[in-house]
């Protein structure tokens, strides 16, 4: 991870944010127990001036740690296409939880998969710009 961090950096944003349909940024975390910082390079969607990421944790049964760092800690920051933002992170809900879901299921069709194989709901954590 240190490494895929590292590159996206140096080549700011140019290189390591790419994977087949899907793209990476870098998302700023504070350990909801540790209080330490963290940075981890996680596939994104956007619409409508927003990002946001599916926590399908590759359909394991628990949520990934990055999901309840953002509930705890929900005002942050992310490195996309090679510049900072600060975001406002907050779990999609109803109607708009619906909407993003197709989104990301039509460009990434494992999150299919991945839901039909947890018993968990899969979240997904909008990240509103915060101005």
């Amino acid at each position: 991870m240190a490494f895929h961090i590292a590159l996206i950096r140096a080549s700011h944003g140019v290189l390591g944010t790419r994977l087949g349909h899907l793209s990476f940024l870098l998302l700023h975390s504070v350990g909801r127990k540790s209080g330490r910082p963290h940075v981890t390079p996680i596939s994104y969607f956007s619409s409508d001036g927003i990002y946001f990421l599916v926590g399908s944790n590759w359909g394991r049964k628990r949520n990934a740690s990055w999901y309840y760092n953002l509930l705890n800690h929900p005002h942050t920051l992310i490195e996309v296409k090679g510049r900072r933002l600060p975001v406002m992170a907050y779990p999609a809900e109803g109607a708009e939880y619906d909407a993003l879901w197709n989104i990301a299921s039509g460009r990434f069709k494992l999150y299919l998969n991945y839901k039909a194989g947890t018993p968990r709901h899969i979240p997904i954590m909008i990240l509103k710009p915060d101005k």
